[in-house]
């Protein structure tokens, strides 16, 4: 196959077209029944407004691209490209759908079914974190011989591991650097990951957060579903070195969470309700004195009730 890339001299990175070029297009009617979902597929199928157009574009104009699959051992096809597809008609009432089959690796699969997925949209923090790993280790089992047993093997791997990360960044517009924080986030349990989805967490926060184990992540849930509070970045960073030095325990975490709210509330007042009670020339220090005034007047007041 042309057109790939190399990494340290061996490993080669295919894209899409590299691997299913133009030879072999041969489109089949397959039943639904005999295509399966990608093991392990990292993206979700939703049937939100989206998936609904697709349903009605089939009615109309049926499968206008058709899907990959491949064979499978146990019987059936394996989809690498048309999960929505599948599904939009199911729900179209269809019973068929139209594919290409291809014959490939479980590696090559792999890479294919990631390329093809990572073009669209809208894509949650988990499939890009589930596909880039995904990717990354198809990619790490390309050039091996029988000479990868050898002692150095682990740092070799390691070395390759770091420069696919790079190259797989450059196709999605991303650095090497930031495809290992999203590949971080798979480290975390479902609760935390469902709340990066919904973004209660921010990606970099979870990123933190990934490196705790997961009773350490157990514990934190329990503080932020008991306090509703929510880590920032630097209580992340906090909670990851209580971590490290396995100081890590519920009232730590607490302690760090609600450190915040003892913090200095602030609030403001709008102009607009100021000038109802003070006339232009009164001084800001004037107005909070008058306002401190009668705060402690109310408060004492309320103390009697």
């Amino acid at each position: 196959m042309g057109g790939g890339k190399y990494i340290a001299g061996q490993i080669k990175i295919n894209s899409y077209g590299d691997l299913f070029g133009d030879e072999d297009n041969e489109v089949c009617e397959v039943d639904l029944t005999e295509l399966h979902s990608f093991k392990n597929h990292p993206f979700k199928v939703i049937e939100d407004e989206k998936m609904q157009e697709l349903v009605e574009s089939i009615k109309v104009r049926g499968v206008v691209v058709p899907g990959v699959v491949r064979a499978v051992p146990e019987g059936g096809y394996e989809i690498i490209s048309g999960h929505r597809r599948k599904r939009a008609c199911e729900l179209a009432g269809l019973k068929t759908m139209p594919v290409i089959i291809k014959k490939c690796s479980d590696d090559e699969a792999v890479l294919a079914m990631v390329d093809s997925n990572l073009q669209r949209d809208e894509i949650l923090p988990s499939e890009k974190a589930f596909a880039y790993k995904m990717k990354l280790e198809a990619l790490s089992h390309q050039g091996k011989t029988s000479e990868d047993e050898s002692e150095d093997v682990t740092s070799r791997r390691l070395v390759g591991k770091f420069e696919s990360a790079d190259l797989v960044g450059q196709a999605f517009g991303e650095s090497g650097r930031q495809v290992q924080r999203y590949i971080r986030l798979t480290e975390l349990v479902t609760e935390l990951l469902e709340m990066v989805h919904s973004k209660k967490i921010k990606v970099y926060p979870a990123v933190e957060l990934s490196y705790l184990t997961s009773k350490q992540q157990e514990i934190l849930l329990k503080v932020i579903n008991e306090e509703n509070v929510v880590p920032s970045l630097d209580q992340s960073q906090q909670l990851k070195r209580l971590s490290q030095e396995q100081t890590y325990t519920k009232d730590a975490v607490c302690e760090i969470l609600l450190s915040s709210a003892k913090q200095e509330r602030k609030f403001t007042i709008k102009h607009k309700i100021i000038s109802r009670y003070f006339s232009p020339h009164t001084t800001k220090e004037e107005i909070a004195k008058i306002l401190c005034t009668l705060l402690d007047e109310w408060k004492r007041n309320a103390g009697t009730k």
